[in-house]
């Protein structure tokens, strides 16, 4: 049996493995880059050893490295998660080799499916449906196509091609990204079926022969080829499930499978299935079929690969249904590129359980408040589950979860993830690969417009009462209180948009609040007036008068009920709102009813500024420059590319924003940059006429 583990990967898969290996009794070994020396994995293992750097190469691709902290710690066995070498048969090889048990199936398995051009020549032989694959370019005839990494998965290195003129570039930067996910930069192309459903199998094999399917999950919601909604079971068709089932059994069977896999079909329009590929491994999905069948998948790795026999049936029951989003640090302002800061604050209201199946709503974490998420690696930061007896109540459920929680500090996704799970289309299960394509609505963010007044008018409130019960003095006296009651306090505020907004209230003799505005003004449907309330000494009082509506334009009342500096009530048009606030430093954030703000407090009297040189164009988040296309003095038109910055695994080109000349390229091909370091200077003024 399995005494001490080490787990050769990072973040939340680590600590879902941890979990169950604490309920085991099994000791654990956690490996770390110096970016994750504290992060929560760490923490929890029992060992740890250090792999010196951050990069991937540096660090979890190191297959010398972490086979020797086995040695050293003792372990007798590596479980190897998902992504990194978890799908490297030479380093499944290389565990065994070294005596050591490994959580996974045989490496002529691995190797077998990680080449995916060769997998799908060998199960195409098994009766798997397949899809037209091509290697050289020149035969592609029929378009759209997608290229794809042969080595590894999650969306890495995947380009959709329409324009045959596109393919060659489209390669090359997919080869690019593969090798630098994988280290392999290998890619294939196959027909791009439009409308497809990303459906997959989850099968399990153990050392007897046996392969059985536990379910299947549908997968198809997904923004640049990853997938970030995913449920179990899927809404299919009549029949199509027994037949998808049959089809991932006799894959598995096909190579011997060993432990836990997953048959990846893309699902047409007309009930045609087709096989994308196989993980040979754990998925990040793997907890809604846990949820809906109750077995805890990482033990019965554990328990396959001590040699033990399966103890499910070849049809497990499904209960109820789950679905998973995955949260990811990434800045909707920004195009949904990978953000990085402190997470100063991350709480999830709701949840009854975490890494292991659990009826309602599920946490699995890769962070905790305070954690820094840097740009070495994925920007997924947690993946949150819930389960209910019925689809349209685990949607529900979930996304009532994800718009109440505190992410304070890091930008994400999650006011996507709200609009997608609250969409009728979602509802009502009408959903493909190019479903965000087709819905430019779920990109809006939670908080409308017109309720940005109000939550800066709290933020505003909340830290007057903030700084009077830090008074050291005087600490009675109402905030802002003056001789001149008409002059209005005012705090001014950046917001992530990089819009501004200014707002100013009065407090009259009592310290109630006799009048606010904003400017830009508040929309005449969200706010304009105010009313009563005092804050003394980080207190909560009440006022019992109301002051008379000052704004230009008509609006709904607005009341102030209490003010704390965590806490503010308003009374808006009769209907009371609570919002919750928090600082960090100058962030003031404040969640409310209808959604969350994140507000920069400026200062009264900004100090000059150097700005950057017309034409500049800044690195919108820390990274390593990979490709440099131009040099100085060179003519570019607009859309032309520039070069290319690398950061969380993912490839970011920077593209001319006009025509004209590279007046200053002060960066070079391998360098670092931060953010708002300046990438190009292009100069529009000598554009050729």
């Amino acid at each position: 049996m399995i005494g001490k583990l080490l787990v050769a990967n990072r973040g939340e898969i680590a600590r879902r493995v941890f979990a169950t290996c604490r309920a085991l009794g099994v000791a654990t070994v956690a490996v770390h880059s110096d970016a994750d020396a504290d992060a929560p994995y760490v923490a929890e293992a029992d060992e740890a050893v250090r792999l010196p750097g951050n990069t991937p190469v540096e660090t979890y691709l190191r297959i010398d490295l972490i086979v020797d902290a086995a040695r050293r710690t003792g372990a007798d066995a590596v479980h190897p998660g998902y992504g990194f070498l978890a799908e490297h048969a030479g380093f499944a090889a290389a565990v065994t080799d070294a005596g050591l048990t490994w959580v996974g199936p045989p490496a002529g398995a691995i190797a077998a499916m990680g080449d995916k051009i060769a997998a799908k020549a060998l199960l195409a032989g098994a009766g798997v449906p397949m899809l037209p694959t091509w290697t050289d370019g020149d035969a592609i005839t029929d378009f759209p196509v997608l290229v794809k990494a042969s080595a590894g998965g999650g969306g890495r290195g995947m380009r959709v091609v329409r324009d045959p003129a596109d393919l060659p570039a489209a390669v090359d930067s997919a080869r690019r990204e593969a090798a630098a996910a994988f280290g392999d930069g290998t890619v294939f192309v196959e027909r791009y079926v439009e409308r497809g459903r990303h459906v997959e199998v989850q099968i399990f094999g153990d050392t007897a022969g046996t392969v059985v399917a536990l379910g299947e999950r549908d997968c198809s919601i997904q923004r640049r080829h990853q997938k970030i909604v995913e449920e179990a079971p899927a809404v299919l068709p009549d029949g199509v499930r027994e037949r998808l089932h049959a089809a991932a059994v006799a894959a598995g069977r096909a190579v011997d499978y060993v432990g836990a896999g997953t048959v990846e079909f893309l699902l047409a329009p007309t009930g045609e299935f087709f096989f994308l590929e196989m993980n040979t491994r754990l998925q990040v999905e793997h907890p809604v079929t846990e949820a809906v069948t109750g077995l805890d998948l990482v033990r019965l790795q554990l328990l396959v690969a001590e040699g033990g026999a399966l103890p499910v049936p070849e049809t497990p029951s499904v209960d109820g249904h789950a679905i998973e989003v995955r949260l990811c640090a990434e800045d909707p302002t920004q195009g949904f590129r990978p953000a990085t800061g402190t997470l100063h604050r991350f709480a999830v209201p709701g949840v009854v359980g975490e890494f292991a199946p659990t009826r309602g709503v599920r946490l699995d974490s890769g962070v905790r408040t305070g954690s820094a998420v840097g740009v070495h690696y994925d920007s997924m930061l947690a993946k949150l589950v819930a389960w209910a007896p019925t689809r349209a109540g685990a949607a529900r459920v979930l996304a009532g979860a994800l718009a109440r929680a505190e992410l304070h500090g890091v930008a994400t996704n999650r006011d996507l993830l709200v609009r997608v799970l609250r969409s009728r289309e979602f509802g009502s299960a009408q959903v493909d690969t190019g479903f965000l394509d087709a819905h430019d609505e779920v990109f809006a963010p939670l908080l409308p417009p017109d309720q940005l007044p109000i939550a800066a008018l709290a933020a505003a409130l909340a830290c007057a009462a903030a700084r009077r019960a830090d008074a050291p003095v005087l600490a009675g006296l109402p905030s802002g209180w003056r001789n001149v009651p008409a002059f209005p306090q005012f705090a001014r505020y950046a917001c992530r948009t990089g819009d501004e907004i200014e707002v100013r209230y009065r407090l009259d003799r009592s310290g109630g609040l006799a009048d606010w505005s904003t400017d830009p003004p508040a929309s005449p449907t969200s706010t304009t007036v105010a009313a009563p309330g005092t804050t003394t000494a980080g207190t909560d009082t009440t006022g019992p008068t109301t002051a008379a509506q000052t704004a230009a334009e008509p609006g709904p009342v607005v009341t102030l009920v209490t003010a704390a500096a965590d806490r503010v009530l308003l009374d808006v048009a009769g209907v009371r709102r609570v919002f919750r606030v928090h600082r960090a430093g100058s962030v003031v954030f404040v969640d409310g009813p209808d959604g969350a703000a994140e507000l920069t407090e400026l200062p009264r009297f900004p100090l000059p500024r150097v700005a950057p040189a017309a034409g500049s164009l800044l690195a919108p988040l820390p990274g390593t420059v990979t490709r440099v296309h131009v040099e100085p003095g060179q003519r570019v038109a607009a859309g032309d590319l520039l070069l290319t910055l690398e950061a969380m695994k993912l490839e970011h080109p920077v593209l001319a924003p006009t025509d004209g000349v590279v007046a200053d390229l002060p960066v070079s091909a391998g360098g670092q940059v931060e953010t708002g370091a300046v990438l190009a200077v292009v100069d529009p003024e000598e554009a050729p006429r």
